[in-house]
This record gives structure tokens, C-alpha cells and sequence, in this order.
């Protein structure tokens, strides 16, 4: 049975504890909450896409998980922990945590606990050293290991060519780097997995990167807001959201899964997105709808196209394609998705950046889009208090975020939008930190904040036409 369930781990949840069962401590309980549930959906995703075969190795499964406290991570922790030992031979893992009392006490009891629990306990022994097959103590075990910076060489050398060689991080954001930098060199063989969970309680380091930064494209991740959840004491929360606020620093860790608001350095203010995430979105009749289109090079940057109505940028979801896609084949499913966007909605303008997007506003001009414009960031200001183009459209973005809307729940535009510095010149003209920069500080390129940032590239009016429909002033057209 075990070996049928795999490619499956929510299947293997479900069938291998005893929910609901009379007399257990899992009387009352009929299964994971929904978040655990799509996590797990997500992993068998993947371990079915790479059908491991036991010879060639196959990608890794890299997950991370940020969230607010209490919604049940060290339960699911030990589910994958059970669902790999028990369906893989000869699999390898190790469990860490930020401090050896989180690792010992929380995380490496809880999966002692659900391994008592487990359909396949009998196939294994576990104490507070090891988690083994009996008969395999060194072949087939998982075992928990100390995340200090000096025993880094304990993750370095963990490799399976034939089986699952996997790593769980619990509380990531307090583990140094160097862990981290070690355990990934065990990822070149086999059917490597590493799953990271925590708190994001800093603004910097391997997690924050995973997560929000200039890593996130090659991971899968999750932002799970606690009040989602079903374990959390609701009416506890409620009491830290009146005490505190939605967007103190406490609140955005403790709850909402979001890390703590940037320092002074970042150009715009956590207020004012947030207030942007919140406001209901509000159109005056006859508003132009315009599209700001910042396009990749290729590698991890994005190619988004985000919309905006006056001042909604919410109820139209934007385009975005991998810097891969943006490439293939010369760049065409840029152009279609592009060209199919105006033929669907209203766009008086669509401002696109010429960097790398050029040949796509060529390619656009010549299928009959007139309305489409190239934008050189680095080129003249229309405001005389920025250095260049970019700086200008920020500095109008900035000033629109506290009446306009955004998605609340797109945390990457969230993340780009405090990512960049900035500073003043001799002159006191503005100037946004470059995406180069930010790369060598591990932020990722802000590309959906740049792209929003391209809808005031220039002051557009919308065409007098008979028989133009627009909602009400209340109203988004676009709702």
C-alpha cells in the first residue's frame, strides 16, 4: 500500500493516521486544514512530474512555507517526513531548526509524535538522535542536526544517487547562511527535496530571498496568513490586530506571514502599500486605461505587464511570463499574450520598456497597435526633482499608492515595491537604486513595480469617441 502512495502525500496523510477514529487523540479531526492539504498536492505534483527512476537524477522539490504562527508546520513536518521514509528505500534525511531547543522540543518532537501515530511505525524505531528503519540504522534514518554556522560540514556531504536525499529547515529565518550554502550541494543527485518553514522575522538572509527576494523563482512558495487557518486562536488574534494594528511589524510576523516592514533606506513607505492593498478601487468617468510592460532579458527577472485605471490597479490581473518564455522562440509569446491583452480590454496606452522590450513594441506597431510606446528608463525626467525617466514614474507611483489599489495578496509586488533605495544626487534630483544593485544585495529585480511604474511614463488622455461606455464614477469599469 505504502509504495502506491509515493506520488501521493496527501493520499499517504490521509490513509495513515487514524482520523476520526474513536479513542485516538485523532477522535476529532478528520484530516489536514486546506493549506497543509494544497501544499501536500503540490509536492505530489511535482514527484509525479519527475518520476524518479531510482538511476537518472531528477530536479529537486524546493518548497518554503511562510506564515504566521501556529497553523501547524511541525504537523507537517513530520507528514513528510513520514511519507518519505516509509515510500522510499534507503532515503536520507535531516531536520534542523533555528535553535537546538526549537529543533529538539517542537520540531523533532512533533515528528516523533506523529510517527507513533503513523500506519508504519512498526517498521521503524526513533529516539531523540534518529529516526530509523529497523535493520538500516545507517542506510535508511533521518536525523535531526544543529543549524550552528560551525557545523555546516554536517550538511555538506549528504547525497542519495539512488534514492531521496531530503533537508527540512524549521524556523528558517534564523539559520545562518552557511547551512544553507552547504545543504544545497546535496541537491545534484537522486531525488533530492528541500522544504523550508518559519517566521519571516528578518528582512535578509536565505529565507527572505526564498521567499521575497532574488530567489523565489525557483522555489514554490506559500504566504499563509494565520487567520486563515484552522488552528490558531482567532479571538487571540483579534486581540493582536487591536492592540498592535494589520501592519505593525509584530502583526505582519506573528500573523499575516509577512516579513517586518524595510528600514529607512527603502524609497517607498510600508504605509503607503498598505493603504493601497486596503482601498476600495475608485475610477472617475472616463478614465484611461493604461498598461506599463517591463520585459526580461531571460534568467530569473520576469516579464509583467500590470494595468491601471486611475486609481485602480487591482481589478484587472496582470500578465507575467518567466524570463525562459520571454525568449522562446523569439520572443512571439510576448507579442501574442501582449497583443491579445489589447484586443481584450480598453487600453488607451501601453508604455513598454525599451530596454529589452523594444522589438516587441515594434512587433505590436506593425499588427496595428498605435497605442504602443517604448520608454527608456534612463531617459529625460519630466519632473524636474528626478534624475531620469524612472525615477519620475516611481516618484508618481509613490504619491499615487495611499488613494490607489493593489492586490493585497500579491506579496511579489508588495516585496518590489519597498525593494529599491534610492538617493539624492549634488543637485537634489532623485534617483531609484538600480536593479544591478539590488541584485548585489540579493534583492530581486522589482519587475511588477516597474511595470506598474511605466503607467506614468507620460500624461495620457482618453481618445473623444461617440458611443464610449463607461461605469459609473463609483465604480470600476473593470470589476
Amino acid at each position: 500500500m505504502m509504495s502506491s502512495l509515493a506520488l501521493d502525500p496527501l493520499g499517504f496523510v490521509q490513509a495513515a493516521y487514524p482520523w476520526k477514529m474513536p479513542g485516538t487523540d485523532l477522535e476529532a479531526y478528520s484530516g489536514p486544514d486546506t493549506w497543509q492539504a494544497d501544499v501536500l498536492r503540490e509536492i505530489g505534483h511535482q514527484a509525479r512530474a519527475h518520476r524518479f527512476d531510482g538511476i537518472h537524477p531528477v530536479p529537486p522539490i524546493r518548497v518554503a512555507i511562510s506564515s504566521g504562527r501556529g497553523i501547524g508546520k511541525g504537523a507537517l513536518t513530520a507528514w513528510i517526513t513520514n511519507w518519505i521514509m516509509s515510500t522510499r528505500a534507503q532515503a536520507i534525511g535531516t531536520v534542523t531548526a533555528n535553535t537546538n531547543d526549537q529543533l529538539q522540543e517542537k520540531t523533532w518532537a512533533a515528528i516523533r509524535l506523529w510517527t507513533k501515530r503513523c500506519l508504519t511505525r512498526g517498521w521503524f524505531e526513533i529516539n531523540s538522535s534518529a529516526l530509523w528503519r529497523t535493520g538500516y540504522r545507517e542506510s535508511w534514518k533521518c536525523t535531526p542536526t544543529s543549524c550552528a554556522p560551525e557545523n555546516a560540514e554536517a550538511f555538506r556531504g549528504q547525497h542519495n544517487a539512488t534514492s531521496t536525499s531530503f533537508i527540512i529547515f524549521d524556523e528558517a529565518s534564523g539559520i545562518d547562511d552557511a547551512i544553507f550554502a552547504a545543504a544545497e550541494g546535496g541537491l545534484t543527485d537522486g531525488e533530492p527535496m528541500m522544504f523550508l518553514f518559519g517566521n519571516p522575522t528578518k528582512t535578509s538572509g536565505k529565507f527572505h530571498r526564498v521567499v521575497f527576494g532574488n530567489e523565489r523563482e525557483r522555489w514554490t512558495t506559500r504566504v499563509i496568513d494565520a487567520r486563515s487557518c484552522a488552528m490558531p486562536n482567532q479571538a487571540f488574534i483579534q486581540e493582536w490586530l487591536e492592540d498592535h494594528g494589520e501592519d505593525s511589524d509584530f502583526f505582519r510576523v506573528e500573523v499575516r506571514g509577512l516579513p517586518p516592514n524595510a528600514d529607512e533606506y527603502q524609497f517607498i513607505d510600508s504605509a503607503r502599500i498598505a493603504l493601497a492593498q486596503t482601498n476600495v478601487p475608485y475610477v472617475i468617468q472616463q478614465e484611461p486605461l493604461i498598461a506599463g510592460v517591463d520585459v526580461s532579458g531571460g534568467g530569473k527577472s520576469l516579464t509583467v505587464c500590470m494595468f491601471r485605471c486611475g486609481f485602480d490597479a487591482r481589478s484587472i490581473k496582470p500578465i507575467i511570463l518567466t524570463g525562459a518564455e520571454t525568449i522562446a522562440h523569439d520572443r512571439q509569446l510576448v507579442v501574442d499574450r501582449l497583443a491579445n491583452a489589447l484586443n481584450e480590454h480598453p487600453v488607451t496606452a501601453m508604455f513598454v520598456d525599451a530596454a529589452f522590450g523594444a522589438p516587441i513594441a515594434v512587433r505590436l506597431k506593425q499588427m496595428g497597435f498605435q497605442n504602443v510606446h517604448e520608454v527608456d528608463f534612463g531617459g529625460p525626467s519630466s519632473d524636474a526633482r528626478t534624475k531620469n525617466a524612472r525615477a519620475a514614474m516611481w516618484k508618481a507611483m509613490k504619491d499615487w499608492l495611499p488613494k490607489g489599489a493593489i492586490d493585497q495578496h500579491d506579496h511579489h509586488l508588495e516585496a518590489d515595491l519597498k525593494a529599491p533605495g534610492f538617493h539624492l544626487t549634488n543637485t537634489n534630483k532623485l534617483v531609484i537604486e538600480s536593479k544591478e544593485s539590488m541584485q548585489r544585495r540579493g534583492i530581486a529585480s522589482p519587475d511588477r513595480a516597474d511595470a506598474l511604474a511605466l503607467t506614468w511614463a507620460m500624461p495620457v488622455r482618453l481618445p473623444q469617441r461617440r458611443g464610449a461606455r463607461w461605469a459609473p464614477v463609483s465604480a470600476s469599469p473593470f470589476a
